[in-house]
């Protein structure tokens, strides 16, 4: 009876009908990403988690990272306070590995090749979902380690207001207001943010000798909009757009040429602004009863100034400009096929920075096909994304399920991906030793999963094996395609609610390598992992988790000799009290113990912080 309620489920986000479920039993979870076609969680034979906004509320986090390292798989660096440069790891990967993207738009850096996702607000956002493993041939470059996709608010039901205020630890301020709901054919949404903080010094004095500690600030200003109109039943238009802009100030080292030693350190002169931008249209339509189709145009930015003494000295602008046209069709009474074509336009203006080549434009086709058959299941895809500097990349993806009763199912999959060189990497100043000759690097994933779902309670248990070869890396006198690196691991997720008690656990045990040499990869650790638990006790709800990372290897920040990071563990406190009236107090504790460590060498993590905030909904 339920998977015939979740293949129900699947054909109606397939075809925008509704259906009537049980009054006990709640509509399974939609979500998008694995398939590019909505489909329940329960369903996605991708590995697929989702953080929903209740989880991002109950959580009192600012930012998208203190989130995501819930999660199996994640990782994160950063070096120093909240909003300074992290990088994050998806099933061992490079950070240039993994795709984000905000309402299906890219918004990464052409020259770096990574998304600045501490820029990144959790105040705009609705929910995220993070598929883990290849899926290049749904999205093309970077989806090596997976796909990130961040949803922004959108309004529903009776148009309502929302604010939020507090402050936390090192004179920090968080500030947030919205309004949004539903007024005829209309469905809008305006959400804005402000957060600063002093934060504290982002080198650590301890660890680089001579140098005076600082406080390394942070402000950033968000703001999102989205407006949805439904000419029909049929057919709906929409506008997106989100803006987020981040100042903060970092400490740069300077090291002699020769010896690599640091000879001086620069401090609060030394600022810089970040800009994320995306601006997206699109029309949904359905054109009969067996097509369904997408148009999407959309520009997404990564706008990153240095300044020195409040003089620019240095910009590096990426502009994605991207047009895509989906469509999904019926096909018989328990499949879909999808097909697409996208363009995306690549620019890079600069000053202080002199590329040989400031654009790119790709073109891509794509493919794909999901059935169910009784207790089986099979997802295939296809995809060919044509470069005008280095030509095409070619990648394919296959993948099995068996439901094993109502609540039990397996699956297996194999995938390739691959990662288009940057512009740092084919056309920077010929000091950085950039090659035009590049080609992509490429990689392939072969999974296996156990997934579980009833009662309240998921458990997922996957094997994952992913290969990386062609890894673009420096070798004097210039960037080659070189290295390769393998990583085998297995990731476990649970989630369950007993009554008014919840509980959830993410743990990663994984060996991200270098073939060559058998090291370990830079800032990742072989284990990590996450336990939390919720409690409800009326109108009190009690938080707790528990973070653990396993030792990591990374450069030593004064002689750049390879060294190791320490392993470490962290407990995290949260509370909300409803007071009635629609105002509620929050709390949040990170690092209760003030535990000392690193997530990169020599620079600062936050100590124990302290967060309270009043909340109003509407």
């Amino acid at each position: 009876m339920k998977q015939q309620k979740l293949l129900a489920a699947i054909l109606c986000a397939a075809s925008s009908c509704s259906y009537a479920a049980d009054d006990n039993e709640p509509l399974p979870i939609l979500v998008v990403t694995g398939t590019r076609i909505e489909q329940p969680l329960q369903q996605s034979l991708s590995d697929t988690a989702v953080i929903t906004r209740q989880q991002i509320e109950d959580s009192h986090a600012v930012d998208v990272a203190a989130v995501l390292k819930q999660l199996a798989g994640v990782e994160f660096y950063q070096s120093g306070g909240t909003g300074m440069q992290s990088s994050l790891f998806l099933r061992g990967g490079n950070s240039s590995h993994v795709l984000v993207l905000v309402d299906g738009v890219r918004i990464n850096s052409a020259t770096t090749g990574t998304t600045a996702i501490d820029q990144l607000m959790l105040d705009q956002i609705d929910h995220i979902e993070v598929v883990r493993g290849n899926v290049s041939s749904l999205y093309g470059s970077e989806a090596i380690g997976g796909v990130i996709q961040i949803f922004t608010r959108r309004g529903k039901g009776e148009p309502s207001f929302n604010a939020s205020a507090g402050i936390q630890t090192h004179n920090t301020r968080r500030f947030a207001a919205g309004f949004g709901g539903e007024a005829g054919n209309t469905a809008f949404n305006l959400q804005a943010s402000r957060f600063a903080t002093d934060g504290v010094s982002a080198i650590n004095p301890e660890i680089v000798a001579g140098i005076q500690p600082d406080n390394d600030g942070y402000d950033n200003t968000s703001f999102s909009a989205n407006a949805r109109y439904a000419l029909s039943k049929e057919h709906g238009i929409s506008f997106s757009a989100l803006n987020s802009r981040g100042n903060n100030q970092y400490d740069q080292l300077r090291y002699d040429p020769l010896t690599f030693a640091v000879i001086s350190l620069t401090t609060d002169k030394n600022t810089n602004q970040q800009n994320i931008s995306k601006y997206s249209l699109t029309s949904e339509d359905r054109w009969t009863e067996y097509w369904q189709s997408k148009l999407q145009l959309a520009q997404g930015a990564d706008d990153l100034r240095d300044f020195l003494d409040g003089v620019e000295v240095e910009s590096v602008k990426t502009i994605n400009r991207q047009a895509s046209w989906q469509n999904t069709l019926s096909v018989g009474s328990s499949a879909s096929l999808l097909l697409g074509l996208e363009r995306l336009d690549q620019k890079v203006d600069s000053t202080g920075i002199a590329y040989t080549q400031s654009g790119r434009k790709v073109d891509s086709a794509f493919a794909g096909y999901s059935g169910y058959f009784g207790a089986h299941q099979v997802q295939a895809n296809v995809r060919q994304d044509r470069y005008s500097d280095f030509g095409a990349a070619n990648t394919w993806s296959v993948s099995v399920g068996h439901a094993l009763g109502d609540a039990w199912r397996a699956a297996i999959g194999v995938s390739t991906a691959f990662k288009a060189p940057t512009f740092n990497d084919m056309y920077g100043p010929a000091s950085w030793g950039s090659n035009p000759d590049l080609v992509p690097e490429r990689s392939r994933n072969h999974e296996a999963g156990l997934h579980y779902a009833a009662n309240g309670q998921s458990m997922d248990i996957v094997y994952f094996s992913n290969h990386t070869r062609d890894l673009i890396v420096y070798q004097w006198p210039g960037m080659v395609n070189l290295d390769e690196s393998r990583n085998d691991g297995v990731e476990f997720g649970y989630a369950g609610e007993f009554g008014d008690t919840g509980i959830t656990a993410a743990v990663t045990s994984q060996n991200p390598r270098d073939t060559a040499t058998g090291e370990v990869l830079l800032r990742r650790a072989k284990s990590f992992g996450n336990l939390g638990l919720t409690q409800q006790l009326g109108a009190l709800k009690l938080g707790g988790e528990w973070q653990y990372s396993g030792k990591r290897a990374d450069y030593d920040i004064n002689t750049f000799a390879r060294t190791t990071l320490a392993a470490y563990s962290l407990v995290n406190l949260t509370a909300s009290y409803a007071l009635g009236g629609q105002f509620d107090l929050a709390m949040r504790v990170d690092n209760l113990f003030d535990r000392n460590y690193m997530l990169a060498h020599g620079y600062n993590t936050l100590g124990r912080t302290v967060f309270v905030g009043l909340n109003y909904q509407q």
